[in-house]
């Protein structure tokens, strides 16, 4: 089916979200077309203020208001250790547990030769320039335990090490409330892989 112009563009501009294909383009376009114009006004109102509005902090890359962000510039929070993670939702994810109360750094990436991605387009000359500081005395390494994640992880550690520093990587394993039958192999070999005497 050939669309009006308009909606074409808008599938378009939908396909631009990474994982959105032709199929959901197409469904967040219609939907789009059904909300009322006043709605539509608001959420084109809320993408400019959101992009206007936001920066990267100098200090660790992740996305806020201000730049250095509030956890960077927050007096509270333990400055001997940096918690490094890919993304900022990363960063969302693990502020939501209120059990972390250390610095962060985002890389803004994983090392990913397939998608052309390489270790100078990520922050991670950023992190070591970081590790200068004498007051760092541990690195959480909080990546996925993708094949992404687990390079950048390996690629990390031995750029890390010889600053003397701690090294640390988060447990990964079975969600509470998951039955082990239905675990697959690399979940339950990363469960007992980061087990911890009781």
């Amino acid at each position: 089916m050939i669309y009006p112009k308009a909606i074409a563009v808008l599938i378009e501009q939908f396909q631009k979200f990474q994982a959105i294909g032709p199929k959901s383009a197409q469904r967040m376009a219609f939907q789009i077309l059904k909300m009322p114009l006043s709605e539509v006004e608001k959420f084109a109102t809320a993408l400019v203020e959101a992009k206007k509005n936001t920066c990267t902090c100098e200090i660790c890359y992740n996305i806020s208001t201000t730049s250095p962000c509030e956890i960077c510039s927050s007096s509270d929070r333990n400055k001997s250790v940096i918690c490094v993670v890919s993304e900022t939702k990363d960063l969302i994810a693990i502020e939501k547990t209120n059990e972390y109360k250390g610095l962060y750094h985002v890389l803004q990436g994983l090392i990913s030769p397939m998608d052309g991605i390489g270790a100078e387009d990520i922050r991670i000359k950023e992190l070591l320039t970081r590790l200068t500081d004498e007051n760092v005395k541990e690195v959480i390494l909080a990546l996925s335990p993708s094949v992404e994640g687990e390079a950048t992880s390996m690629y990390l550690t031995k750029l890390i090490k010889p600053f003397g520093i701690k090294i640390s990587r988060i447990a990964f394993g079975l969600p509470v409330g998951t039955d082990l039958e239905y675990a697959d192999e690399i979940t339950l070999a990363k469960a007992i892989e980061g087990r911890h005497e009781l």
